[in-house]
């Protein structure tokens, strides 16, 4: 089998790799809630068992987020060849995160507008599913008898953490048996992702006591306890974080280096309810929260990461009489990266060099993705991400995917099923 022979089964669904990206998009997986998840399990179960696929649906029962009104829904495709061989599986969420303001155009309308397609979950990543669907369509048809076997996966809850998605399936044992990943995540076309870095979730509360606001020396400000803590985080540790840069080839540049974000910050009284109009009570705030988010490199140790926090409340502690604090882990995910000589790291990158004809990049996600459950879980390091699309374009107004980047990309795609699913 030649490659011209997969690129012209590729460039023949041109168009039907237009209108299933444009189905995809039309299905509003938004997330939160989790709506229509079964709807796009349905519509691409239809597909795929007309290609012949066997068709499973997993209901993520218990995991975050499931419920009667908004099932976790999960699909997985399995194709057995004619012999025994090695397992390809394509993994894609079908989950898209909330619409935003600023669209110029329909967020579910999957407009086409000469090599571009918009919408919400275009670029994130309904577009490198399609891709992936039609990789493996076209590749069937240019090898109807393969040794070894392709899944193709749609899951859930991607970006909520993807415990509803491929967590479950990880713990049920779906990957079991899987011998390469591809997650087909918006990388770009000329892109081999290796991983990501890795996370810490954690609330710090600060402690105080409530008294009138007129005679605020009777309370004790948990607020200003809390800016005595973020003060020590400006002004100590992130100085020493951006000191820290990771051998990892992180994208872009700024994320080479640890950072923090302050996702949120809560002290005092509650937001008033909608509709209320009247002025907030005179109050000395007893509690403020702030959420942090704290991302680190594969050099370094997790349980470092949560002592640094823990040493920087305890000099503010050493300092301010009265300080009180709790700290709640929320969530981790430790740092993963593939090595470049894996298999199916370097059968890609070949066929990156045949379709584009330029060397593929190694690059590490500034942010996790579903990788992270794959390899701790599912316990199978043989995992990449690669796929079609502008990083920076997702969830963003006015997301796109470009035509030209997801045809390139299946043909890649369909490459790498030639080059480790030999002929039966």
């Amino acid at each position: 089998m030649t490659d011209d022979a997969i690129f012209a089964a590729v460039g023949a669904r041109r168009q039907d790799l237009i209108g299933l990206t444009q189905d995809l998009i039309r299905i509003p997986t938004l997330n939160p809630p989790g709506r229509c998840y079964r709807e796009i399990c349905d519509y691409l179960a239809a597909r795929l068992m007309a290609a012949g696929f066997a068709v499973q649906f997993v209901r993520a029962l218990g995991a975050p987020g499931d419920s009667d009104a908004h099932p976790r829904w999960n699909l997985v495709a399995r194709m057995d060849g004619a012999l025994p061989g090695p397992c390809v599986h394509f993994n894609s969420h079908h989950d898209v995160v909330e619409v935003g303001h600023g669209w110029t155009r329909d967020p579910f309308g999957g407009v086409l507008d000469g090599d571009r397609i918009y919408g919400r979950g275009a670029c994130d990543m309904k577009g490198g599913l399609a891709a992936s669907v039609v990789a493996v369509e076209a590749f069937l048809a240019v090898r109807p008898g393969f040794a070894g076997a392709i899944e193709i996966s749609a899951t859930a809850d991607e970006e909520s953490g993807g415990y509803g998605g491929v967590a479950y399936l990880a713990e049920q044992g779906h990957f079991a048996h899987v011998d390469h990943v591809i997650i087909p995540e918006p990388l770009h076309k000329d892109r081999i992702c290796l991983g990501h870095r890795g996370v810490w979730w954690a609330e710090v509360e600060t402690k105080g006591r409530i008294a009138h606001g007129s005679m605020p020396f009777l309370g004790d400000s948990a607020i200003r306890h809390m800016g005595a803590v973020l003060h020590e985080i400006e002004t100590v540790l992130y100085p020493m974080l951006a000191g820290r840069v990771t051998a990892m080839p992180v994208v872009p540049e700024g994320a080479r280096a640890s950072t923090l974000n302050f996702n949120s910050v809560h002290g005092g009284e509650a937001e008033p309810e909608a509709g209320y109009t009247g002025l907030p009570a005179p109050c000395v705030a007893d509690r403020c929260r702030i959420i942090i988010d704290r991302r680190f490199l594969i050099e370094e140790d997790l349980g470092d990461v949560k002592a640094e926090i823990a040493a920087l409340l305890e000099r503010v502690k050493a300092q301010r009489p009265g300080f009180a604090y709790e700290v709640r882990d929320l969530f981790a995910v430790h740092p993963v990266m593939t090595d470049r000589e894996a298999s199916v790291v370097t059968t890609t990158a070949a066929a990156i060099e045949r379709v584009l004809g330029r060397v593929a990049d190694y690059v590490v996600s500034p942010g996790t993705y579903d990788q992270k459950h794959i390899d701790r879980i599912g316990r199978l390091k043989n995992c990449i991400a690669y796929g079609p699309g502008l990083l920076h374009l997702a969830h963003q107004p006015d997301e796109w995917v470009g035509v030209q980047d997801m045809e390139d990309s299946a043909k890649v795609m369909a490459l790498v099923l030639a080059d480790l699913l030999p002929a039966a």
